[in-house]
C-alpha cells in the first residue's frame, strides 16, 4: 500500500459525442490527493465536476491522460475491471442517495458486500452491516425502508453502504444538496469524523460554505 498519494490524475480529459458535435466536459485536469485528505471539488454547474468524480469513481473511463488510483494505473482498464477496483477500493455517495427503496436499511448497506470476493454468511452480513449502521448513528433504524427515513437518515444510510467494504476513497457528490442547512450541517459532520479516521475523502459541492 502507497501510503502517500492515492490518487493521482495526469492531463485527464473526457469528451463525449452528441450527434455531431464534439463536448469537452474535462480538459487536461492534473490532481494528486494524499491519502487522508479531505478535499472539496468546486465548480459552477456544467464545469465537468459530476463527469470528474464518475471518473474517480471508475465509473467512465478518461478519453486521455492517465488516472493512478494507489499507484496502478486504472485508465485503461476494461469494465468488468473497473467494476471490481470500485467494489473493493472506492465509496460512492450520491446527491439523490440512490437507495433502493424496498429494501430495508440494513439490505441496502448489505449490497456491496454480496459482489464482493469474500463470501459471508448471512449473519455475518447482518453483523457487518449494523455495525457500520451504528457508526452513523442508525441504531435501531436497521429494518427500516427509505420511505420510513428522513433525507438525512437515507444519506446517513447511503454513507454506511460506501463504507461497508472499507474503501481507500470515499467519493461524495453534492451529499448535501437535497438536505435542509441543520441536517447538511450534521452530516459533514459525520464526514470529518470519517476524515479524522483516516479515511480519504473526495467531495463535489457548489455550496462555498459546505466546501469550506
Amino acid at each position: 500500500m502507497n501510503n502517500g498519494e492515492v490518487v493521482r490524475l495526469i492531463d485527464v480529459e473526457k469528451t463525449y459525442r452528441a450527434g455531431e458535435m464534439e463536448v469537452r466536459a474535462v480538459r487536461g485536469v492534473s490532481l494528486e490527493i494524499q491519502r487522508g485528505e479531505f478535499v472539496a471539488l468546486m465548480g459552477a454547474s456544467g464545469s465537468g465536476k459530476s463527469t470528474l468524480m464518475n471518473i474517480l469513481g471508475c465509473l467512465d473511463r478518461p478519453s486521455a491522460g492517465r488516472y493512478m488510483l494507489d499507484g496502478a494505473d486504472v485508465s485503461g482498464l476494461a469494465r468488468d475491471q473497473l467494476a471490481d477496483i470500485r467494489n473493493r477500493q472506492i465509496g460512492f455517495i450520491f446527491q439523490n442517495f440512490n437507495l433502493l427503496p424496498r429494501t430495508s436499511a440494513r439490505e441496502n448497506v448489505e449490497l456491496p458486500l454480496l459482489y464482493g470476493v469474500h463470501r459471508l454468511t448471512n449473519a455475518q452480513l447482518r453483523e457487518k452491516a449494523d455495525r457500520v449502521l451504528a457508526s452513523v448513528g442508525l441504531e435501531g433504524r436497521e429494518d427500516h425502508h427509505p420511505s420510513q427515513l428522513s433525507g438525512g437518515q437515507q444519506q446517513r444510510v447511503a454513507i454506511a453502504r460506501a463504507l461497508i467494504n472499507d474503501p481507500e476513497v470515499v467519493l461524495a457528490d453534492e451529499p448535501t444538496g437535497n438536505l435542509d442547512s441543520r441536517t447538511s450541517i450534521e452530516i459533514m459532520g459525520i464526514f470529518q469524523q470519517l476524515n479524522d479516521r483516516g479515511i480519504t475523502i473526495v467531495m463535489v459541492t457548489h455550496e462555498t460554505d459546505i466546501a469550506a
